[in-house]
């Protein structure tokens, strides 16, 4: 697995930029400068989030949505499997 976030992600598993192993390995999103908790979907090329709109639901269930334009940054929120992060090889050299 690579350290870059897809361009494109979604909770939802209905969609098809849904991906459950990248999500299991956590995403960060900063929108605007402001991290967010609340993305249901993303597009960094694109520049713009999905957030829900509290508990309102279309007819079918569904979450209701608002696409919110900004600039995007996604990052992962822990390491890959087999990489050691850096901090960790530095608190090594000083505890010796």
């Amino acid at each position: 697995m690579t350290d870059t976030p897809p361009d494109r992600l979604s909770i939802n598993p209905r969609s098809p930029h849904f991906d459950q192993p990248v999500l299991e390995r956590g995403i960060g999103i900063r929108f605007k400068g402001a991290e967010r908790n609340d993305v249901e979907e993303y597009s960094i090329s694109e520049g713009w989030i999905r957030v829900g709109l509290g508990k309102k639901v279309d007819r079918k269930g569904q979450p209701l949505t608002i696409k919110l334009s900004g600039p995007v940054e996604a990052y992962f929120q822990t390491p890959a499997e087999g990489a050691d992060a850096p901090a960790d090889e530095t608190k090594g050299g000083e505890a010796e």
